[in-house]
């Protein structure tokens, strides 16, 4: 074996500390330490050499080989030997046997030991976005606390820990202003690896974030005796979460709300003044459509299952939170429920029954589709309701149709 220059118990130490240092296996950083000798001896003899090292990885000794074949008449010294050389080691050795022949680490040189270096370097460094990649692609779809390093081309450049994350321009909340050094809660949404090593996109503005937070928060939704069936969201304004408990002794909605409000303020808190409601879920439509228009209080709702459309009655003064500035509250109840949804005012209807209005259609309000015993009715006549209709939901990425 040849022995090289290098001290043995010192090279498995630095192994040891590099590997616990940077996270990354010893066995690849043997690996790459023998790739070094084999650029190191190619920088020295040509690039044609044939050669092969290895590293004891409990003793640290290292072996270096240079490979030859037994030849008749030598045309490459660089892989090949004559006979009679191969016989001068061994004489057992015939043509077209392959010789190992010991060489010193040490006769490499100045450059060749730059080489092996930034072979090593190189290998590290592939290393360890490997390791990055690994494991911040199990974070996907998880919660991170981010650094704010710098705002470049509308893009936000944060720092997750042992890499950068980017929040793209839809990805950020409207309205808010980031700047180095603020600490902020998002969402990994996706990691891809790049030749820069892995590029972690994250978000402010998905659905999931809110639930992550609430997670933080409240403990009964880490047991699972809490859960959240779906959130619409409108990043920056307005969320509507639907939570449903397991254990009909313990509130969903207080559970999320928390003592004097305190856990749904911290998730306000982080997501700057976003207005957020919690609804009570429910498997019965028209009691979950009614639920999901709060903070408004609704009299009736007449439920279509074919179609999946409701039609919803509201007190005179409820009308306008019930839709909401922009039609915005009515919107995200859709989104919540995934059911096209349809609001009238009380005096809305009275005054469509006495204008004779809905006298034709009176008779056709059961056979419209909508199912009249499944209404939520607190003492008003049904009703052919057909204002305010609030556009066709589509896909929402935490609960139904949006």
């Amino acid at each position: 074996m040849a022995q090289s220059s290098i001290n043995s118990s010192e090279l498995i130490s630095t192994v040891n500390e590099l590997a616990k240092e940077r996270r990354v296996n010893k066995d690849v950083l043997f690996s790459a330490i023998e790739a070094a000798l084999i650029s190191a001896y190619k920088k020295n003899y040509g690039k044609g050499a044939n050669v092969r090292a290895s590293i004891d990885r409990d003793k640290g000794e290292i072996e270096v080989l240079s490979r030859k074949t037994v030849v008749e008449e030598v045309t490459d010294p660089q892989s090949e030997m004559t006979l009679q050389e191969a016989r001068d080691i061994d004489r057992r050795y015939e043509v077209g046997d392959l010789v190992e022949v010991p060489v010193s680490p040490r006769d490499f040189g100045r450059i060749a030991a730059q080489t092996a270096k930034q072979v090593v370097v190189q290998h590290l460094r592939e290393a360890e976005r490997g390791v990055i990649y690994d494991e911040y692609s199990q974070k996907e779809n998880e919660i991170l606390t981010a650094i704010v390093k710098m705002v470049e081309n509308r893009n936000v450049y944060v720092e997750l820990g042992r890499t950068e994350g980017v929040i793209e321009p839809n990805q950020q909340m409207p309205g808010e202003e980031l700047a180095p050094n603020d600490r902020i809660k998002v969402y990994v949404l996706e990691v891809s690896r790049q030749g820069r090593g892995p590029q972690v996109y994250v978000s402010r503005t998905h659905p999931g974030l809110v639930k992550r937070l609430f997670e933080l928060e409240v403990p009964e939704l880490v047991s699972g005796v809490v859960q959240i069936k779906a959130i619409a969201r409108e990043a920056g304004f307005r969320t509507k979460m639907a939570v449903f408990s397991t254990d009909p002794l313990i509130d969903a909605v207080g559970s999320c709300v928390g003592p004097r409000g305190m856990r749904v303020e911290n998730v306000v808190a982080e997501l700057k003044t976003e207005k957020i409601d919690i609804i009570k879920w429910s498997s019965d439509p028209a009691e979950y459509i009614a639920n999901a228009l709060n903070p408004a209080r609704v009299i009736s709702v007449f439920t279509a299952d074919g179609e999946k459309s409701a039609r919803v009655i509201v007190p005179d003064n409820q009308l306008s939170l019930a839709i909401g500035k922009e039609g915005q509250n009515a919107r995200l109840a859709a989104k919540l429920t995934g059911w096209k949804i349809d609001i009238k005012s009380q005096s809305q209807v009275e005054q469509m029954i006495a204008e004779g209005e809905l006298a034709a259609q009176e008779d056709t309000v059961a056979d419209d589709g909508f199912d009249l015993d499944a209404a939520v009715d607190m003492d008003m006549d049904a009703a052919d309701l057909d204002a305010f209709d609030v556009p066709d939901p589509g896909e929402d990425d935490l609960g139904g149709e949006a």
